[in-house]
């Protein structure tokens, strides 16, 4: 049998109370991922097993490479069942990784399916699987549907004209799917590709820059993007003449790292004013060393899962960035995602330096991002800010995922929160206040969301 229970990671009565009674049933605020617009308004549906718990997912493509699995069978043109195998040949050995448990609950939530997958497994679950993926209710919007989804957020470049979520509000898709804008193609000047971005929308010049993201946040506010999102992969504060860097660099002049820095700030200084202008959210993933495996970036490009956890020091750069913001009253609401822990608390004790209501939480220590997408960085994050601010403002969890069977991480997330929360009322270190709790578990999983981001 699986291991998939009532009462799976709820450790005592109090926690199975809060998850069960409160936690359980509430709708999901997806409010960041990476599904596709276009396969969502496009309806797809999967052509098999493979396709549907593999395409795209590379978390468990490392994984799978880890085991020794041939790249043919991970992101090649080895057939789907051949894949399929390949998986549950590395599920057995994930004794600790939450993919282990991450499976079972896709497996038990989507399909009934309660038996570990195995190489012994194998094709009984495929048949099974597939028998299902033959019906109305596995195509794209029904697996929507069926997770609960209230609000999904994906991510988007600010060039893109948004037709699929035109079309998704035309055709009246019960889940909301709204637009979060990403401008890291035109913040990125020191990427090979970022001159071709600038002839691609046609921009010359930084103040031309500047004039179309502000012509393309209004655009995405039309459409219902409240979120705006950065990959920083490290946090370099510089001043500067930023129309100066951004044509030395349209000259094919090399930059030096101030340069590349102060053309950065500048930029997210620009943003960061439009954001709060229009009540905008901005999220900062901070952290990641991405494309490390130069060869297989060559051949697979990015995301693909060879990125991994930068280390550097942020505090200094990042507090003149918030203050340059706070100076000017243009920082807005903020969410900050740390890749490495070792950032939780310096994250943790930076937001409280530029809280302000009337916003409880403005600003907001983000939920176990990536590699810490597990128990242990979910306790480890959910402790940082219960230790270092008011963890019963936090807007919760989200998938940050390309696969449309990954909303069980959301009960994952809720089961951990309300067995740390029950741990503490159960060790008498917060009264058995059923009112409270309530409060607390019901606005962390999901109306702290509703309320932050005013969707």
């Amino acid at each position: 049998m699986g291991i998939i229970r009532e009462d799976f990671m709820l450790k005592n009565g109090t926690a199975r109370r809060l998850y069960h009674t409160y936690a359980k049933d509430l709708p999901i605020l997806d409010y960041h991922c990476h599904l596709s617009p276009r396969q969502i308004a496009e309806d797809v549906r999967f052509r098999d097993a493979a396709e549907l718990f593999l395409g795209g997912d590379h978390y468990k493509w490392r994984q799978m490479r880890s085991n020794g699995v041939d790249e043919r069978l991970i992101t090649g043109d080895g057939d789907g069942y051949e894949k399929w195998c390949a998986f549950a040949r590395t599920v057995p050995l994930l004794v600790g990784n939450p993919l282990y448990h991450w499976t079972a609950l896709e497996l038990k939530r989507y399909f009934d399916v309660d038996t570990p997958l195995t190489s012994r497994t194998a094709r009984e679950i495929w048949d099974a699987c597939n028998r299902r993926l033959a019906s109305d209710e596995f195509s794209a919007r029904a697996l929507i549907r069926r997770s609960n989804v209230e609000v999904l957020c994906t991510t988007d470049d600010p060039a893109d004209d948004l037709r699929y979520h035109k079309q998704l509000r035309r055709e009246g898709f019960a889940t909301r799917v709204l637009p979060t804008f990403r401008p890291d193609k035109l913040l990125q000047i020191d990427s090979p590709a970022f001159c071709d971005y600038l002839a691609d929308v046609g921009v010359a010049s930084y103040e031309q820059a500047v004039a179309w993201l502000t012509r393309r946040v209004d655009f995405f506010h039309e459409n219902g993007c409240r979120l705006a999102d950065h990959s920083l992969e490290s946090v370099a504060f510089a001043r500067g003449d930023a129309a100066a860097v951004f044509a030395k660099r349209l000259r094919g002049e090399e930059l030096t790292a101030s340069e590349i820095a102060a053309y950065k700030t500048e930029l997210l200084l620009a943003c960061a004013a439009l954001y709060t202008k229009r009540g905008w959210v901005m999220q900062l993933h901070i952290g990641a060393l991405r494309n490390n495996n130069s060869r297989r970036f060559a051949q697979l490009g990015a995301d693909t899962g060879f990125d991994s956890m930068n280390d550097f020091c942020l505090a200094q750069d990042l507090s003149a960035l918030l203050d340059t913001m706070e100076r000017t009253d243009s920082l807005p609401k903020t969410i900050f995602y740390a890749l490495n822990p070792k950032d939780n608390y310096v994250l943790g004790t930076m937001l409280g330096n530029f809280q302000r209501g009337p916003v409880a939480g403005k600003l907001q220590l983000g939920s176990g991002w990536w590699f810490n997408d597990n128990r242990d960085g979910m306790e480890a994050q959910l402790k940082a800010l219960a230790n270092l601010g008011v963890l019963g403002n936090f807007v919760g969890m989200l998938t940050d995922s390309r696969s449309f069977v990954s909303y069980p991480r959301h009960e994952y997330f809720r089961r951990i929160f309300c067995n740390l929360l029950g741990t503490w009322v159960e060790d008498g270190e917060y009264p058995d206040d059923e009112e409270a709790l309530q409060q607390i578990v019901e606005g962390v999983c999901c109306r702290n969301a509703e309320t932050y981001f005013a969707f």
